[in-house]
């Protein structure tokens, strides 16, 4: 769903109603709010509920919604491990959580302001996440004796007592969305499952979102079962409906689209910015897209994606298992591709050998590693960014292999492209670390135009590049550019271009199978030295007072919490300065002179200290780690404290003097 903005403010996508009306019963008028409006800046929502409840479903339906109205957001999706746990339980527990305001955000938000819970099961999960005075939307009609015992209550927390610092609505959602389908002719057990739709119609009318995006929605997604459709639409309207009329909701809220960028912009997970930055490099480098991969969590939307392309020229192939799906992309790319290979890190161990093999045969391959928990089938479904030194160091031999890591789920668009450019331009396998964060996580994305894409040129080898002390023309494949170190890319089948390939050491030059040690050292530097003078730009640093003595430096999806706790110290008088890296491998030319600016430099990472190893090994200085690895993105509040106490630790030690 996109949405055109101009200097003053965002359109809102409802319809010429202010986003303020909803549906009507049958359809018609849509009436205006009788109850009071609170205007809030942000908000703050959680949908939870058993995997089987749709919550995902009516998360990006809101989400969907707000971006038509012109809220910035910021959205964390949050999926169960296992395929279908057992209703009612804990581990089934799935949620949605959205951020949306009137300004510039960055993260999904540290603690949710409305908690929406299906089941025990959902409430229990969530409770501790909530701050005093939040609101909870809650299902009575799944809080029975069985289902509350289930999850460990010992008693009904809705009447215990135990909710008392929160607003508890109880709302028997199942009875009201039954009995508003009660004329639908569907089964007891079908129209259930609408109630998710009912609770979307009643946030949808408790912030004013709007509606006839959702209905046009859910009658395209049930366009082969109208009768299904219709249920949907219904149990939405009297969802909104019933928080017009119920005086347990005494006043609904309004936040104002954000002033965002002139632009048309529509809202973008990353895994859907990584798909639609490979078409784009595609397009803009001249070669067809092939994809091969072999699906893994959660890396697989790629795929699915990429396969609905066919009128760009995309080829997608599934795979029996991750190696084959590496070789192939390989092969397409010896062939004149842009090979691609998706997964997360359980599939980069399987596929390094053959990244190795891409090193060696110096081509073009874009691997994308979706990070999730490790190690082994880890935390198939959360979040870290703990493949950084495998990434960087995962191969037999001196094996180097450039990094890229956006840091949002827009800028995966950006990252894609910046991770073709330097494959295409300097013949080598690249790396790109995305996470489950970013991956699922979503934002609005201002659509760029075709002039703003960088160019990305081939070059193929057309000819014969080196004279012979003979004076005869030959074809040298390891001959290479003086300014990028690239050997020519010739195509197969191109007269005259014949050449060996294969893994075994290649003689500078000719490329015949060489076992010269010093050919070996020679090359092996020259692999490195193509690496490390790769053209990436500089480190920028956000340091507006120009007194901060403290660098905080992050990579990939960190960058959320950290810009949010940078501001929150910025706000309290604090002086921080901030720098974030999207090329990993090789690091900007002036980072050395960028960390040696700063007394200390602060680094928070989803893994146990992987990028400040790094730092501490090349440039000699006492980077810090803040770390964890709980499958969770940081909260904003936690990193403030953190840049805090590093601050007032060198106040502390300049005082002592």
């Amino acid at each position: 769903m996109t949405s055109q903005v101009d200097q003053s403010e965002a359109v809102d996508g409802s319809d010429g109603n202010e986003g303020r009306s909803g549906p009507a019963p049958s359809g018609g008028p849509q009436p205006r709010h009788a109850k009071p409006i609170r205007r809030l800046d942000r908000v703050i929502i959680r949908f939870a509920g058993d995997s089987g409840d749709g919550m995902q479903l009516t998360g990006d339906r809101f989400t969907s919604e707000t971006a038509s109205f012109g809220n910035d957001l910021s959205t964390l999706p949050n999926f169960p491990a296992e395929i279908r746990a057992p209703a009612g339980t804990l581990p089934g527990v799935s949620s949605f959580q959205l951020h949306f305001a009137d300004h510039d955000i960055l993260t999904p938000g540290d603690a949710p302001n409305v908690l929406v819970a299906m089941n025990p099961a959902a409430l229990k999960a969530n409770l501790a996440d909530l701050p005093r005075g939040a609101e909870i939307i809650v299902n009575t009609d799944e809080f029975t004796k069985r289902a509350i015992s289930k999850v460990g209550y010992p008693a009904d927390p809705l009447t215990d007592g135990s909710l008392e610092a929160y607003h508890l609505h109880k709302v028997p959602l199942t009875t009201l969305t039954l009995e508003a389908l009660k004329d639908s002719g569907l089964a007891r057990k079908d129209a259930e499952r609408a109630k998710n739709m009912f609770a979307l119609g009643l946030l949808s009318w408790m912030y004013h979102r709007p509606t006839r995006g959702t209905e046009a929605f859910l009658r395209t997604k049930f366009a082969k079962k109208p009768q299904i459709a219709e249920a949907n639409i219904s149990a939405f309207r009297a969802g909104w409906n019933f928080g017009e009329t119920t005086e347990d909701f005494a006043v609904s809220y309004e936040i104002s689209p954000a002033k965002l960028p002139p632009g048309t912009y529509r809202n973008i997970s990353g895994n859907l910015a990584l798909s639609y930055g490979l078409i784009a490099a595609s397009q803009r480098s001249g070669l067809p897209l092939y994809l091969g991969s072999y699906p893994i969590t959660p890396a697989s939307d790629i795929l699915h994606e990429l396969s609905r392309h066919k009128n760009f020229g995309v080829r997608t192939f599934q795979a029996e298992d991750e190696i084959a799906g590496i070789g192939a992309a390989l092969g397409a790319a010896f062939g004149g591709s842009l090979g691609v290979t998706t997964t997360s890190g359980p599939g980069v161990a399987l596929k390094s050998e053959t990244i190795g093999l891409a090193v060696s045969l110096e081509l073009p391959l874009l691997v994308l590693d979706i990070q999730r928990g490790g190690p082994s089938t880890g935390l198939p479904t959360k979040t870290e960014q703990a493949d950084l030194l495998q990434a960087m160091f995962g191969r037999n031999g001196e094996a180097p292999v450039p990094i890229v890591a956006p840091a949002t789920p827009a800028e995966c668009f950006d990252a894609a492209l910046e991770a073709a450019r330097i494959a295409v331009t300097y013949r080598t396998p690249v790396l790109l670390l995305s996470d489950g964060y970013l991956a699922n996580g979503s934002e609005p994305w201002r659509i760029p135009a075709v002039d703003e894409l960088p160019e990305i040129t081939p070059a193929f080898a057309e000819g014969p590049n080196h004279t012979l002390d003979d004076g005869t023309e030959a074809f040298w494949p390891y001959k290479r550019d003086p300014q990028t170190l690239a050997r020519p890319w010739a195509i197969p089948g191109t007269p005259g271009l014949e050449h060996r390939i294969g893994g075994i050491e290649k003689q500078d030059g000719t490329g015949n199978i060489s076992y010269d040690p010093a050919n070996h050292d020679f090359m092996v530097r020259t692999r490195q030295a193509k690496v490390d003078g790769i053209a990436v730009r500089p480190a920028e640093v956000d340091d507006p007072s120009g007194e901060a003595r403290v660098l905080v430096l992050g990579w990939g999806s960190t960058y959320g919490p950290i810009t949010a706790a940078v501001r929150r110290v910025r706000a309290d008088g604090g002086h921080i300065a901030q720098a974030h890296l999207r090329n990993l491998n090789p690091f900007p030319a002036n980072l050395g002179a960028v960390l040696k600016r700063y007394e200390r430099v602060i680094v928070p990472e989803m893994n146990l200290g992987q990028l400040a190893l790094l730092l501490r090994a090349k440039y000699l200085v006492d980077a810090q780690s803040y770390n964890q690895v709980r499958g969770l993105p940081f909260k904003a509040a936690q990193l403030a404290d953190v840049l805090w106490a590093a601050i007032g630790t060198l106040d502390g030690d300049e005082s002592d003097d």
